[in-house]
């Protein structure tokens, strides 16, 4: 079987079986032929016949590149899929992963806006302008949702009900879940459908059922949500660039900090296993930490005492 054989009966595998999402299958497709790059290069062209040795020549190789762990850890959890599946298909005996082992930096804290750095961006993402209702909305809904970028591009009219207050979100593996919004967030929906989306599909000639559109009518793309955060985080006067991950993070942090419990928060975030929304509670020890610091007036000890 050729290689180009065993990766279509993979990607296929993803996609309909385990059902992964079309950007996660591209992640492995891309891994995958860029290790098939390699080992043709290399001289061992078959993937079938990869051995130890091949493998830790092409991590040496990616060190080389100067990528980041993460993408080096993601490229052999790819590879260690690919793998796995041809022994479960018997199509293969041995995995030349088994006795790869790669550690994985330390933890990074995901980064949130504080309340007032919030508040600068709603402020920021108002307007009168026809787009300016586009974008509110756009913010007040991640926020309110705690939705990735990929999911947010992906709601139809349909999936949005104002009379429950509740958003159909379909998530990675297109794995369904009800997530609610608020006051301010339906507000801000309503408001752009009346001002910016049925005036532009109109103008521009537009049939779809997508909500949130381009500056001409069409489906609002992933890069285009993060250019309109980009833009937004630039009139607040902060530093740093927004992303829609941010938000999400935002929404989690906020959600524990006010007290609800992990469980709920995995739910509404949409991760498989609570580990994933465990790394919150990091974040929010943090903030707590640092509160207590600035705020006890015995947290620290006395500077004039500490001069003696």
């Amino acid at each position: 079987m050729s290689n180009q054989e065993l990766i279509d009966r993979f990607i296929k595998y993803l996609a309909i079986e385990r059902r992964y999402s079309d950007e996660t299958v591209k992640a492995y497709l891309f891994d995958l032929k860029k290790f098939e790059s390699f080992l043709e290069e290399s001289g061992t062209s078959n993937l079938l016949a990869v051995k130890l040795y091949d493998v830790r020549l092409y991590l040496s190789f990616l060190d080389e590149q100067k990528l980041s762990r993460n993408t080096i850890s993601r490229t052999l959890s790819s590879l260690r899929g690919f793998y796995h599946f041809l022994i479960r298909n018997d199509l293969l005996d041995e995995n030349p992963l088994s006795y790869i082992s790669f550690k994985k930096k330390q933890l990074r804290l995901p980064q949130y806006l504080y309340e007032e750095e919030l508040e600068k961006l709603l402020r920021a993402a108002e307007g009168t302008e026809m787009l300016d209702y586009r974008n509110r909305a756009l913010v007040e809904l991640f926020y309110a949702t705690g939705m990735r970028v990929s999911e947010c591009k992906n709601i139809k009219l349909q999936d949005v009900s104002f009379e429950l207050g509740v958003i159909l979100i379909f998530g990675k593996g297109n794995k369904e879940r009800y997530v609610p919004f608020g006051h301010y967030a339906a507000a801000a929906i309503q408001e752009y459908l009346e001002m910016t989306r049925t005036e532009l599909m109109a103008k521009h000639q537009r049939n779809h059922d997508y909500l949130f559109v381009s500056r001409l009518g069409d489906p609002l793309t992933a890069g285009g949500i993060e250019y309109i955060l980009k833009q937004i985080m630039k009139k607040t006067g902060l530093t740093g660039t927004l992303h829609p991950h941010m938000l999400r993070h935002t929404f989690a942090t906020d959600m524990l900090n006010n007290g609800a419990d992990m469980r709920t928060v995995q739910e509404l975030l949409g991760h498989a296993s609570l580990s994933s929304t465990q790394i919150y509670t990091h974040v929010t020890k943090d903030a707590l930490q640092r509160n207590y610091n600035k705020f006890h007036p015995r947290a620290k000890r006395d500077s004039k005492k500490q001069g003696e």
